[in-house]
């Protein structure tokens, strides 16, 4: 592993129809019986006798006489009337009768190159849209005869996990004496999960900021300078122009930040998401305002004019206004490339909050310092990037952390399970006396210092976040720390994942089915203890600080995986990882 410090630096029927037919006379020797009144003796309009309909006589049963043998006189040629203009009826719009829907400009999903872009037809083929920009900083270029981005960097190589190549690292709210160079310092740590190296471009706005090499299942330290408009003082909320930081790379890495890095009183971190896993609602979780102390959301864009709608939770919120923020929590906000809006609580608890856009965001949710429970000390720095709702399931499974220093013992902590949509049901297995129905969205179930171990389901989606409690609970060594639940549907089977060895010590937490066979740092594991009902068991893996930092999880089945490190009054909590499918039910 490498610790590295960069220099600091600084986009009808009104219809003609002929009567020039009752210019000829019958015969003498024929009968005419008419009894519409319309020339026309068989009844249907067309006194030509043919059965179309048509009195042109063109034989096309098209009235209108345009000889496109529509008569819905639309002007499509499509005589189905479903305005798709195949008058086949077979659905496609070709009315050709070949199978080929293609528009005026181009075949709906065909692909094609624009420079850097790669564009796909729109479903009515009338134009091509952007569907990838092919970023030469992450190892990609647009193949001309597929019409589609190439590279280990594309999004069909790296679908929609953890590991990706395209960051952007934000600082938070972090109490003040904890956010101050060179005692205590921001930072990333890039872990490359492949078989080849990795270039690292990290850039702030047009500014380059540093750039490295990280060597094959290794991992690097990148200290990054603290961005005080981000981390300094107490609010109020504020758009940060360029306030984060976009770290890119040219072949698949995982990436963490640390606020602060270095294991101190007020730490926590987050596994930061890739842009390929973004998503466009997000649910916030977050902690009561404590004390001088505000709860907190930070909602990042990465691409220029996005619309950012945020809303407050059921019950209402009160937020320091500003930034386009009202004090009432609502708010529309547009952001360009790596602007930041954070808001920041006055009073009440920002949890339930809800932010949408019209284009993907990142958003953390959490605590400038704060005590869990309120009552506990001692108070810690809390933050999260949370998961897109369209990512969130109805099936949770909840373990405790384990006790520092006798691991045998379970830490307590509070659990809160969030709902996503009104009138959702929650249940718990084994019971844990707290089985309810959730009336609106942002409602949640909360569980006080708990050591249980249980599956929580709900009729809808959830999003379930779990709490470290505070030193003072006599529950072991550690502060307060934050890390959401993933749910069994985005298990992996293999984890590449970083724990500073700077900790007094740091576990993995590991849930898998009964019958698993599970690896770390390739040994064999044991300690399982059951969660009744369920089918699954769980264990404390405590890991070596000897190595740096770098570990890995391997499995014979998919397994979920937390990791956290404790010192005296401090403590890190983050997932190890997880398959970001979307609507996992």
């Amino acid at each position: 592993m490498r610790w590295t410090v960069p220099a600091p630096l600084t986009a009808l029927l009104c219809l003609p129809l002929a009567l020039a037919c009752a210019d000829d006379e019958p015969s003498s020797d024929t009968f005419v019986i008419e009894t519409t009144g319309d020339g026309d003796p068989t009844g249907d309009g067309d006194p030509t006798g043919d059965g179309d309909g048509d009195p042109t006589g063109d034989g096309d049963g098209d009235p209108t006489g345009d000889g496109d043998g529509d008569p819905t006189g639309d002007g499509d040629g499509d005589p189905t009337g479903d305005g798709d203009g195949d008058p086949t009826g077979d659905g496609d719009g070709d009315p050709t009768g070949d199978g080929d829907p293609c528009g005026p400009e181009c075949c709906p999903g065909e692909t094609s190159c624009d420079g850097d872009d790669s564009l796909l037809c729109n479903e009515d083929g009338t134009a091509w849209l952007p569907d990838e920009h092919c970023d030469g900083l992450q190892g990609l270029s647009c193949n001309e005869d597929l019409g589609v981005c190439e590279g280990a960097c594309s999004e069909a190589q790296i679908g929609l996990s953890y590991i990706g190549c395209d960051y952007y690292p934000t600082v938070t709210l972090q109490h003040d004496s904890y956010n101050s160079a060179p005692k205590d310092e921001y930072g990333v740590a890039v872990a490359n999960t492949g078989d080849q190296d990795a270039i690292i471009i990290i850039t702030q706005g047009d500014a380059m900021i540093y750039d490295t090499v990280v060597p094959a299942n290794e991992v690097e330290v990148i200290i990054l300078p603290w961005v005080n408009a981000l981390t300094k003082g107490s609010g109020p909320s504020a758009l940060t122009i360029d306030g984060a930081y976009r770290l890119r790379a040219d072949r698949p890495i995982v990436v963490y930040q640390y606020n602060p890095l270095q294991s101190t009183t007020t730490n926590d971190a987050s596994l930061l998401l890739p842009t390929n896993a973004w998503g466009d609602t997000v649910m916030v979780a977050a902690w009561p305002h404590w004390s001088s102390h505000p709860s907190f959301y930070t909602v990042v864009a990465q691409e220029d004019g996005t619309t950012v709608t945020v809303s407050p939770p059921a019950g209402g919120a009160a937020v320091q206004a500003g930034g386009g923020v009202a004090a009432d929590g609502s708010g529309v906000v547009v952001l360009d490339d790596s602007d930041v809006l954070q808001v920041a609580s006055q009073s009440g608890d920002l949890t339930g909050s809800r932010v949408s856009a019209d284009k993907p965001i990142q958003v953390f949710g959490g605590h400038q310092c704060t005590n869990v429970p309120a009552n506990i000390s001692a108070c810690d720095h809390l933050e999260e990037a949370l998961f897109p709702t369209q990512t969130l399931a109805d099936e949770y499974i909840v373990v405790p952390p384990a006790q520092v220093p006798n691991s045998d013992l379970a830490k307590a902590q509070m659990v809160r399970v969030i709902a996503i949509e009104d009138n959702t049901s929650v249940t718990f297995t084994p019971n844990q006396n707290a089985d309810q129905l959730l009336a609106n969205a942002g409602d949640f179930v909360q569980l006080s210092l708990s050591t249980a171990a249980f599956v929580v389901e709900g009729d809808k989606p959830l999003l379930v976040v779990q709490y470290m409690v505070g030193q003072s609970a006599g529950y072991g060594t550690s502060d307060p720390a934050m890390v959401q639940a993933v749910t069994p549907k985005q298990f992996r089977d293999n984890y590449l994942f970083f724990a500073a060895p700077r900790w007094t010590a740091n576990f993995v937490d590991i849930i898998a089915a009964d019958d698993a066979t599970v690896s770390v740092d390739g040994q064999q594991v044991g300690g399982w203890i059951a969660i009744p009902g369920t089918g699954f068991s769980y264990t404390h893996v405590q890991l070596s600080n000897a190595g740096d930092g770098t570990h890995t999880v391997s499995a014979d089945q998919k397994v979920g995986i937390s990791v956290y490190g404790v010192q005296s009054a401090g403590s890190y909590w983050y997932p190890g990882g997880l398959d970001l499918d979307i609507n996992p039910q």
